[in-house]
């Protein structure tokens, strides 16, 4: 449904000292591969090269090289008709704010030769939450509600792939839940849903994702596999005082990375052996593990300090990636 292979775009440096011929380099020889009916995830921080490969993909901006393929059109010689069949949702709310709700809808129907009407069935779920704001310019919705419509506009002319660009960017909590939920349910019609999200724990809610950062692809696969692959074991570290946690932490001699995660720390061990125990009671051999650390940091002033075993997440995996 959508294939990249070696795409590559730079940008002209904006300050000398970006890269030796003054270039920024956006994205750097992508390739992969979306199915049918899948939800892929884009995974990576602001910067990281999504908004430029999405533009790519919907036509909107070209790469410097490479090729590229949605619903089996190419993106330089058939541009006119992958803007027909994708709905494209950018990252910066883009609608008219001085229009209404509805007249917004009404405009990206005509646009696309169709009425709300005639695929009322695809926005039900989602245009009836803000059906009762359907008088109320767009530039006076909350960000979820802009969020709901900007994804309605999206929708109106049924496309087979719909791009969403940071959707769930500065919206509440309940709005994101709202919103991966509809996705779920758009997923079930059929469609292939491109998603881009600098939120890690949103990964898990994608059938397969790509981890990319720098305009560098780091990993591809299902993320429970991701997850699965992070080697060795990994350990909180709580303590009250978080700020000398971390400084003490890392100067331990068996540190091997150390990193805040929440109100804890997660810690690897340079050796892998002596942190085979599942808990610090003194089990662990070695003297680079969980209990030697806990010793450590009780020397240090943390009387307070646990040294526990969890498994990894997402962002623990990006992070492992990023350093290696």
């Amino acid at each position: 449904m959508i294939s990249l292979t070696h795409i590559k775009k730079t940008y002209p440096g904006r300050a000398k000292g970006k890269s030796s011929e003054g270039q920024v380099k956006a994205l750097n020889d992508i390739s992969f591969n979306v199915e049918k009916g899948e939800l892929f995830g884009l995974i990576g921080p602001d910067g990281a090269g999504k908004t430029s490969l999405f533009r790519i993909l919907t036509t909107l901006l070209l790469p410097d090289s490479g090729d590229a393929t949605v619903d089996n059109h190419d993106i330089r010689k058939d541009y006119q008709k992958i803007r027909n069949c994708v709905g494209y949702m950018p990252g910066r709310f883009s609608l008219y704010q001085d229009l209404t709700v509805e007249e917004n809808l009404n405009f990206f129907a005509t646009v696309f030769g169709t009425t709300i009407k005639e695929n009322y069935d695809l926005i039900k779920d989602i245009y009836q939450q803000i059906e009762p704001f359907k008088d109320r310019r767009a530039g006076k919705l909350s960000g979820g509600m802009k969020q709901k419509l900007a994804l309605s506009c999206a929708l109106i002319h049924k496309p087979s792939v719909l791009f969403l660009d940071e959707p769930t960017t500065g919206v509440d909590v309940v709005s994101r839940k709202e919103f991966w939920a509809m996705l779920k349910k758009l997923k079930q019609e059929g469609i292939t849903i491109l998603v881009s999200t600098p939120y890690m724990d949103e990964a898990d809610l994608c059938d397969r994702i790509a981890l990319i950062q720098k305009g560098d692809i780091l990993s591809i696969d299902k993320p429970g596999n991701i997850v699965h692959s992070f080697p060795g074991e990994l350990y909180a570290v709580h303590a009250a005082d978080t700020h000398r946690l971390l400084q003490d932490v890392r100067s331990f001699p068996g540190t091997a990375t150390c990193f805040a995660f929440g109100d804890s720390l997660h810690v690897t061990f340079k050796d892998s052996a002596a942190a085979g125990s599942n808990a610090p009671s003194g089990t662990a051999s070695g003297s680079a593990g969980p209990q030697a650390l806990l010793d450590y940091l009780h020397q240090k002033g943390h009387p307070d300090a646990t040294v526990e075993k969890t498994e990894p997440t997402i962002e623990d995996c990006f992070i492992h990636l990023l350093k290696n």
